[in-house]
């Protein structure tokens, strides 16, 4: 699908089932550490995990899920603070992560990204009713990153750091090094077959590298909150790792082979992985096809430079 069509299809056919689900939907809320919460939905689809913390400075959110779900976000952070929000950080630019930037932004919280998610939202707007429309300025992030930066809040030293051409361009991890607990955006679907979005700057190895950038901070007793799925361990991250690469080397050999798209697909080149990992997003035949118009990308870019190199 073209551009951001296949993620409109996502949230479009999301918001359709969050009307139907409303009445079930809701956040659970886990206490990962002292003052560090996880925020995810249950009953349906309720956008990425959230993260929180809380303490005696304040209130740090990390993404704030989609516009449907916002009443029922509000009333699991009311079980954890009374407190409001002071800063929002987002950690990629898609909808059902900063869905609630405008809301949030109205209320005097402080929203902190990579500065490409801000470039992002002036230039091409945010998804409204009839398609994109300009970014109301309550939903821009008013303090920004190149590479990284820290927050010394509620007895934490949160580092935020930017992982390049990963799910998106303006991809941000953030690792609270007090509470070994790491919150990866949409870097790790846990248990899941990942969306990269080649269309905003995403990139299959870049998405690997990230994963291997998270990996090098953890150790057994790290705890991982993913951008979907169960809260997440060191192995967990390695296993996606270890699928992710052995993906990207059978379909590398498929596209050296010559094969196009069509013809590798009809293969099933990675029906191994079908039952533990597609879902109803990334499906097998999914995965398979955003595999190999990355890394088609890549082979193409590679030969023109060998070629010129001669």
């Amino acid at each position: 699908m073209h551009k951001l069509a296949l993620l409109t299809v996502l949230l479009a056919s999301s918001t359709a089932s969050i009307a139907n689900d409303k009445p079930n939907l809701k956040f659970s809320t886990t206490k990962v550490a002292p003052g560090l919460h996880m925020l995810q939905g249950v009953g349906g689809f309720t956008g990425g995990n959230i993260g929180l913390s809380v303490g005696e400075d304040g209130v740090v959110m990390i993404d704030d899920s989609m516009p449907p779900m916002l009443d029922i976000m509000k009333q699991a952070i009311a079980t954890v603070t009374d407190k409001k929000v002071d800063f929002l950080i987002n950690t990629h630019v898609h909808g059902d992560h900063i869905g609630n930037n405008e809301a949030l932004g109205k209320a005097g919280t402080h929203i902190v990204a990579h500065e490409n998610l801000r470039t992002h939202l002036l230039e091409k707007g945010v998804r409204g009713a009839n398609g994109m429309q300009e970014a109301p300025k309550a939903a821009l992030p008013v303090i920004t990153f190149s590479h990284e930066m820290n927050f010394h809040l509620n007895g934490e030293d949160a580092h935020i750091f930017h992982v390049a051409h990963a799910h998106t361009d303006g991809d941000a991890v953030i690792h609270f090094k007090n509470a070994n607990v790491i919150h990866t955006g949409d870097t790790l679907f846990n248990g899941m077959f990942p969306y990269i979005d080649l269309n905003s700057g995403g990139s299959v190895q870049g998405y690997i590298d990230a994963q291997k950038k998270i990996l090098s901070l953890c150790n057994d007793k790290t705890k991982i909150i993913p951008g979907h799925g169960p809260l997440a361990n060191l192995r967990d991250l390695q296993t996606s790792i270890t699928m992710l690469e052995d993906a990207k080397h059978i379909i590398t050999k498929l596209i050296k082979a010559g094969k196009n798209e069509e013809e590798i697909v009809a293969l099933n080149p990675l029906e191994k992985y079908h039952q533990d990992w597609h879902w109803s997003f990334i499906t097998t035949e999914r995965m398979t096809r955003q595999l190999v118009k990355g890394l088609s990308q890549t082979h193409k870019h590679s030969d023109s430079a060998t070629s010129h190199s001669h």
